[in-house]
């Protein structure tokens, strides 16, 4: 039992270690709170995991998404999209969605790769609700300039805010967040079934990819396969969400920067070998 529970209790003591410097650093109880809730999110999904609980994964993403999502974003009126990031960015100040952008989807790729997208993300929530969780093969060609062209827009859109001198940037920004996110849930609604894949939003239009991809590479955290194990029965492959190459062990794998650490792989496997 300990032994399983560890690694949850590493996840809750790294958050900590974050809320804790980062309230020491700001003089701001805001970020001890906001850290630690999320790493206690991430501990008792984990540890739910560890002991085979069914939804365990989905428990976190509900309470990270609906968190950043009503909280953060209704109630405490922060713009968590992208266009938070550019417009604190240009603002000079590392607060809110900069620090979220750095923690979450800069530098801890470097960690986790795209856990992010499995666990917190409150756009993938709401997707993964629909019915079409093993995606349609093949995969669509020659889409993925979509998120690059949504990137850019979003820095334009910010850009041209400061370059125009638009008043009263706060309530711009907010209102920049309420149809953000009708658009990205009506585009990943309509992606979903047009595609019959409840993660075709991800795969071509979502723009954080773009941050998280190239980090991702290098991920320390990793599902890789045991070849002695494994049978080539193709079942991890069938399940993955995101066309994973899972049992091929190379950074170079297809797909490999687009793991979201979901298990649905481990959990098919019928020989243990990832």
């Amino acid at each position: 039992m300990v032994k399983k529970l560890l690694p949850s209790a590493l996840l809750l003591a790294a958050f900590e270690a974050v809320a804790v410097g980062l309230w020491l650093v700001k003089g701001n109880l805001f970020y001890l709170f906001n850290f630690s809730y999320i790493g206690i999110a991430l501990a008792v999904g984990s540890a739910l995991f560890a002991l085979g609980r069914p939804h365990a994964r989905r428990v976190t993403q509900l309470l990270v998404g609906l968190y950043m999502l009503v909280y953060l974003g209704l109630v405490c009126g922060e713009n968590m999209q992208i266009e938070g990031f550019w417009y604190y960015l240009f603002l000079g100040t590392f607060e809110a969605a900069t620090i979220h952008y750095a923690v979450a989807k800069i530098f801890g790729p470097l960690l986790f790769g795209r856990g992010w997208c499995g666990y917190a993300c409150w756009t993938a929530m709401v997707l993964d609700f629909l019915p079409y969780k093993t995606p349609q093969r093949p995969r669509k060609a020659g889409l993925s300039w979509i998120r690059y062209a949504v990137f850019a827009a979003s820095l334009l859109f910010v850009a041209a805010l400061f370059l125009l001198r638009v008043p009263n940037l706060a309530r711009v920004m907010f209102i920049a967040f309420l149809v953000g996110n009708a658009l990205y849930y009506g585009a990943g609604v309509a992606l979903a079934f047009a595609f019959r894949d409840n993660r075709a939003f991800c795969k071509y239009v979502c723009p954080i990819t773009v941050f998280l991809k190239p980090m991702s590479k290098y991920a320390l955290l990793r599902v890789t396969c045991d070849k002695s194990k494994c049978v080539s029965c193709g079942k991890c492959e069938r399940v993955c969400p995101m066309d994973v190459e899972v049992t091929n062990n190379a950074r170079s794998r297809k797909n490999g920067t687009e793991c979201i650490l979901c298990m649905e792989c481990v959990k098919a496997c019928p020989k243990k070998a990832l």
